[in-house]
């Protein structure tokens, strides 16, 4: 059984400098929770890397359809289960509304457990609130790719279903009730496809980078573990230890941005 999350969040920054910054797929790790490394295999393939409390998972992901200043939408290869899609809204000349919609599949008792408690959709909102204040306490993107994917094909919002080539990730599963989300808010932009995504057009556009010099760091959001709620195995399973599941908080406070600010997408 799947689960589907909605988020949305207003961004004080105008549409393409949010945008932009969502280019900059290799620097997801710098607002996404659990989140170790998206490496950019090219434009529309990616690999991601999370841990959550000592557990490692890895995945593949392809983008879906790209149009600039407007969507990203993904779907799962491989590895964990998950597809959705991330829009962008002008909410006036310098705000935005990042809107985001993701499908993925628990795995293991843990994984459904914390999935029942809300811990994922609570991971989706504050990745997106580390994200705005990234954007936000730079006032620019550290980088940018202006290129398209499958603009005009308009795959609509890709569920679970279409990652046809994910296998879940059964293996590591059930340690981490949060360790899906980690990557599902591919908020996180690009995550993985049923399909090989083709580019339009054949030459690669240009990358764009930004000229203005990094602002100063600021202090870094503190993460603690919360333990949010305990499963109790029933008395038809007798012997069984009683499993609990954590939960990452994050804390309030600014954000340390861990971007270079000159970069392209992927460089």
């Amino acid at each position: 059984m799947t689960t589907k999350v909605e988020k949305s969040m207003q961004v004080d920054v105008p549409l393409r400098t949010a945008y932009d910054q969502w280019t900059q797929f290799e620097d997801f790790p710098a607002f996404m929770g659990g989140v170790r490394e998206v490496r950019q295999v090219d434009d529309a393939h990616l690999h991601w890397v999370a841990e959550i409390g000592g557990v490692r998972r890895e995945w593949d992901a392809t983008v879906l359809e790209q149009v600039p200043d407007s969507k990203v939408a993904w779907a799962a290869t491989s590895g964990a289960t998950n597809a959705g899609a991330v829009r962008f809204e002008p909410a006036g000349p310098g705000s935005t509304i990042v809107h985001l919609e993701l499908e993925y599949e628990p795995e293991g008792l843990v994984e459904k457990a914390g999935d029942a408690l809300g811990i994922v959709e609570r991971q989706v909102r504050s990745d997106l609130e580390r994200f705005k204040a990234l954007v936000e306490s730079e006032g620019y993107a550290s980088g940018a790719w202006r290129g398209a994917i499958n603009e005009h094909l308009d795959v609509g919002t890709p569920g679970a279903d279409a990652a046809v080539g994910s296998h879940g990730d059964s293996g590591k599963a059930g340690v981490s009730g949060k360790a899906v989300a980690a990557g599902a808010a591919a908020v996180a932009g690009a995550a993985a496809a049923a399909v090989a995504a083709t580019r339009s057009g054949t030459e690669r556009p240009e990358r764009e980078t930004a000229a203005v010099p990094p602002a100063p760091r600021e202090t870094a959001v503190v993460e603690e573990t919360v333990v949010v709620g305990e499963v109790v195995p029933g008395e038809g399973a007798p012997g069984q230890p009683a499993v609990v599941i954590e939960e990452d908080v994050l804390l309030d406070g600014p954000v340390e941005p861990d971007v270079p600010g000159d970069r392209g997408r992927g460089a």
